[in-house]
């Protein structure tokens, strides 16, 4: 049999959970039935990613775009779909702008796009001409989430969109390389220190002067409790300034990009997450995996991955003093870390593991393939842009 040729395009390989999803897919397709790729319209970074595709010998073009708009992506990934001659396309975050007038001219493709967060954050408003144009044309949107389906239905019309979950590998957050103890010597930290961490990239939506502003308010009048941020960003510089401001220089740490995400969970008691909006946060999935409990806003799919009480306290996007008491719960409470922290390992392993997802893909594309193939209606509806999703 035929393999099935399958071509993912990102922006770029960057750390990111969109980024990582992609990864995640194309080194877990059934080699017997895929012919996985990458496309990244940037240059090659050297993160983990870039290691991870390595590993798992999949092939990756790095088109070299530069930050800003850049003509010539029209022109190299033309080039390279015809080079390619993918059976499934799938994009992810904002690359339709480029790749959609090459995808719309291919014979017999099925063509994807997952959207990782709401519909309304995902691109900026002149973008979403080409999302709703995508989507009435033959590409078929993927929700990360049922809130990322409700938002794709206010903005673009679609009802029912499909939803396929995020899924990680579970068994490399449930054991780190390292021990607790050792982690935190190193890291300056005692054994008995209560650590809420945060693994988020330094922008505005991830909201971290929230989490600052509770984590003052409350736990920071325990000298043992501290606050660890892994991330990098934009904002980083001023939220540095405000960690001064707070004087909470010798609690709170910062810990930059890291390649040993399990390690540094394993180390931790609390994961905490702020953000005033999300799709379906690898992060989160992530913490629970590694046994921790969460405190998180209910934005986007988080109330999808933990119920309140049960694996974590999930208060309302923006609430300060909401988000100040569950740190403070969890900070006094240590059975209920331990007992919150079982449960969403549980979950995790029971919900979250990356072969899901991947099953969940191929069943699509075996689907989508199929029906590009068959000699009858639907085919031709298919490139003639009736959505998918009402086959």
């Amino acid at each position: 049999m035929k393999k099935i040729r399958v071509l993912h395009i990102v922006p770029a390989l960057n750390p990111g959970g969109a980024e990582r999803v992609a990864v995640h897919i194309v080194t877990r397709l059934n080699p017997q039935r895929y012919e996985a790729a990458v496309v990244s319209l940037g240059r090659r970074e050297g993160c983990d990613l870039d290691c991870l595709l390595d590993e798992a010998g999949v092939e990756v073009r790095y088109l070299g775009k530069p930050p800003g708009f850049d003509y010539r992506m029209y022109f190299r990934l033309h080039r390279t779909l015809r080079d390619h001659r993918p059976d499934v396309v799938h994009t992810h975050i904002q690359v339709l702008r480029y790749a959609l007038p090459s995808m719309l001219l291919l014979k017999r493709t099925s063509l994807l796009h997952t959207i990782h967060n709401l519909a309304e954050r995902e691109v900026e408003p002149m973008a979403r001409f080409i999302q709703r144009y995508a989507f009435n044309h033959g590409v078929v949107p993927i929700a990360v989430a049922t809130e990322v389906a409700l938002s794709v239905e206010r903005l673009y019309g679609i009802e029912q969109c499909r939803v396929i979950s995020n899924g990680i590998p579970t068994d490399r957050y449930a054991r780190s390389q390292i021990s607790r103890k050792d982690w935190r010597a190193r890291e300056g930290l005692a054994d008995n220190d209560v650590l809420f961490v945060c693994v988020a990239r330094f922008a505005p939506q991830k909201n971290h002067a929230l989490l600052l502003k509770a984590f003052a308010q409350g736990p920071a009048s325990d000298p043992s409790a501290h606050l660890v941020l892994v991330g990098e960003g934009t904002l980083r510089a001023q939220l540095e300034e405000t960690v001064k401001n707070l004087g909470l220089v010798d609690q709170v740490h910062f810990l930059g990009l890291r390649t040993d995400i399990p390690d540094v969970l394993g180390a931790m008691d609390v994961f905490a997450l702020s953000s005033d909006y999300e799709g379906n946060p690898l992060s989160v999935m992530e913490a629970m995996a590694a046994g921790l409990p969460i405190v998180s806003t209910a934005a986007g799919g988080v109330p999808d991955l933990l119920e309140h009480g049960r694996e974590g306290l999930i208060v309302q996007p923006g609430d300060v003093q909401g988000f100040s008491l569950s740190m403070m719960s969890l900070l006094r409470n240590r059975e209920l870390r331990q007992a919150l922290g079982r449960a969403a390992a549980r979950r995790a392993r029971e919900r979250f593991d990356v072969s899901t997802m991947v099953q969940a893909h191929e069943a699509l594309y075996e689907s989508l393939v199929d029906q590009a193939h068959r000699p009858n209606a639907e085919g031709v509806l298919h490139r003639q842009g009736v959505p998918l999703r009402q086959v």
